[in-house]
């Protein structure tokens, strides 16, 4: 089971910003890289702590984890294999700011150089209800830009390399020290030497590729999935952005969705109120046949356990709620008249609620328990 991102940081889950933020810069310089070379446990501790600082420090994953847990990002989300340790500090390296020396790759000490990142592409994904119940694996044409082919890189001459310039101003406090990304190349460390024809001016080109989203069970309508690395790419020895994948919940013909649960509308006639009746109804599953008992009352609710939507953290699944409908007709032949006309007189045609026939208010409160 994947560890905790709050334990992994040994924070609380009302941890605020800052506090966040601070767990995290600790756990970095406790088991960074150059603090403990050749440590692959301090190593893949380093990783874990990033990727909860990833979640964390965003406060719509957050959200989503708070509630869903690791489920929420899988598919296509943040996962602590996904990152190198160049995409960690490119992505967070800035958090620690210039005063974090001795340490390659966080600031000050500057020995790493810094990585740019390509831009993110955003697509909109529909799913039926029963994709989003059952899971899909979904092929989608994107289009995005690839380094073009023939394309070379040389050294910065700006930098040399280093993707960052340092500037020491003397100032009343003493002479102070601070680094920024290079004006020349943006932080990559390379200029172009070469490019191709069908390049642009940053060595990239356009291609439209089918990309493989393998969307979880229990989605929700506006959740967003994160496919890491089929943005656009960056120049030279970049990053690759993400694809950020935003569902859209279809509307199903028959069946509503409440959290978890299903709704379903079933109309009755009079005869199989008051007779029973088998009736053949939707689910996400496919059809199930249910039994109407005699005598049932309109607004009765049946439930169906286990008929609605999985959780997407993978605790169980939702209900099935039928509600009964006695649907009263609007028009009558004169026999059929005369026979409701003599069956308002008849005692078993007044009603006669007892204890078993809740109210409106009672089957609502028990539809939400």
């Amino acid at each position: 089971m994947k560890e905790d991102f709050y334990d992994i940081l040994g924070i609380s889950k009302n941890a605020t910003g800052a506090e966040i933020k601070k767990a995290y810069r600790k756990k970095a310089i406790e088991y960074h890289p150059d603090k403990n070379p050749g440590d692959k446990t301090a190593e893949e501790k380093f990783k874990k702590a990033a990727e909860a600082y990833e979640i964390l420090s965003d406060p719509d994953k957050k959200a989503r984890y708070d509630q869903y847990g690791h489920q929420a990002f899988e598919g296509g989300g943040f996962g602590g294999g996904g990152m190198n340790m160049d995409d960690i500090f490119s992505q967070f390296g800035d958090i620690f700011g210039g005063g974090f020396g001795g340490f390659s790759g966080f600031g000050g000490g500057g020995g790493r150089q810094r990585r740019a990142k390509g831009s993110n592409l955003r697509i909109r994904v529909k799913l039926t209800l029963e994709e989003i119940a059952n899971g899909v694996e979904k092929k989608i044409k994107v289009k995005r830009k690839i380094q073009a082919p023939g394309t070379t890189y040389k050294t910065c001459s700006t930098c040399n390399g280093a993707g960052q310039v340092t500037r020491i101003t003397n100032t009343i406090l003493g002479r102070m020290q601070t680094s920024s990304p290079c004006p020349a190349c943006g932080g990559a460390g390379q200029t172009i030497d070469h490019r191709p024809n069908d390049a642009d001016a940053q060595g990239l080109k356009a291609i439209e590729e089918t990309v493989s989203i393998k969307i979880p069970a229990g989605v929700e309508d506006g959740m967003q999935l994160k496919v890491t690395g089929k943005g656009n790419e960056a120049p030279g020895n970049g990053v690759a952005g993400d694809l950020l994948v935003a569902i859209e919940e279809q509307e199903h013909l028959e069946l509503q969705r409440e959290g978890n649960n299903l709704h379903y509308d079933l109309y009755i006639s009079f005869s199989e109120a008051v007779l029973g009746a088998s009736r053949e109804i939707d689910t996400v599953s496919g059809k199930v046949r249910i039994k109407i008992e005699d005598g049932v009352q309109s607004g009765k609710i049946l439930r169906l356990r286990g008929k609605g939507i999985p959780s997407l953290n993978g605790y169980g699944k939702g209900d099935l709620l039928v509600h009964v409908n006695v649907w009263t007709p609007k028009a009558l032949s004169k026999e059929q008249r005369e026979f409701f006309e003599k069956m308002a007189k008849d005692d078993h045609f007044k009603p006669s609620p007892d204890s078993g026939d809740k109210s409106f208010f009672e089957k609502v409160k028990d539809m939400f328990s």
